[in-house]
């Protein structure tokens, strides 16, 4: 028996070959449907503007809080190179003025009026945790580039970077031959404290009346009302509006500092 032939139902054009089109009219207005109107583009990019605005603060703020937070963690770390190093020294604090003088002790004139910088922490407190580091905080900009902020210290052998530090250590700013009140070299925190408060005694500074009221690490900063702080320095500092601290007691934590933008 033989099968009937399949037969098509005449063409209705609905149904066109790939690539096709007869009617050129109907295809021009059919990819200009599907295109996008110059007003339409300029919405979209509004939009985004609009949006880019509103992230960017945000995602700034996010930077330089993690900044803040990189930096203070450093400064905890120092702190228990300290303590590890008070342990193993019958409780007394490093005195390392041979290495401060050889990596260039340098007081300034204008600010900070000694050199706080803490290069000799690198090697002095190598068995115990390590020395101070490099704040994040203070970027690639003027404060990396004054040199009362960035001390190198060489490294074992030749063709090592060494290590490039920018903290300050204000109670070791100073290499004289006589340590002076305020100053820690070789002193337990107790007499280290006790000296202090005898310096600020007639001073006009209210002395602090215990370890955790003493900052001894800091990272850098140029208040804006002192006067010899150069002008491209003038309220600078590594984190806006304030510095991160590490006191005698080992505790660190933000402070916020009116004199700082």
């Amino acid at each position: 028996m033989k099968r009937a032939a399949l037969r098509l139902p005449p063409s209705t054009g609905l149904i066109r070959a790939p690539g096709r089109c007869p009617r050129g009219a109907e295809c021009r207005r059919g990819r200009a449907r599907s295109a996008f109107t110059l007003v339409e583009l300029l919405v979209v990019i509004a939009l985004v503007a609009a949006l880019a605005a509103l992230l960017l603060p945000a995602l700034a703020s996010a930077r330089a809080k993690s900044a803040r937070v990189a930096c203070l963690s450093q400064l905890h770390q120092l702190g228990l190179g300290f303590a590890l190093y008070l342990g193993d020294h019958q409780d007394r604090l490093p005195d390392r003025r041979d290495l401060k003088r050889s990596l260039g002790y340098r007081p300034w004139s204008d600010w900070p009026p000694s050199d706080p910088r803490a290069g000799w922490t690198v090697e002095a407190l190598a068995r115990a945790g390590g020395g101070a580091g490099w704040c994040p905080g203070i970027g690639n900009g003027a404060l990396a580039g004054a040199a009362q902020v960035v001390q190198r210290v060489p490294g074992p052998a030749d063709g090592h970077p060494g290590i490039r530090t920018g903290f300050w250590l204000w109670r070791f700013d100073r290499a004289d031959a006589e340590v002076a009140l305020d100053n820690f070299w070789n002193k337990s925190p107790d007499s280290a404290l006790a000296d202090l408060q005898a310096s600020l005694l007639n001073s006009g500074t209210p002395p602090p009346d215990g370890l955790s009221g003493v900052e001894m690490a800091v990272d850098p900063y140029f208040p804006r009302t002192i006067p010899t702080v150069a002008s491209s320095l003038a309220g600078r500092s590594a984190h806006r509006g304030g510095r991160n601290r590490l006191m005698l007691d080992g505790s660190a934590a933000w402070f916020r500092d009116a004199r700082l933008n």
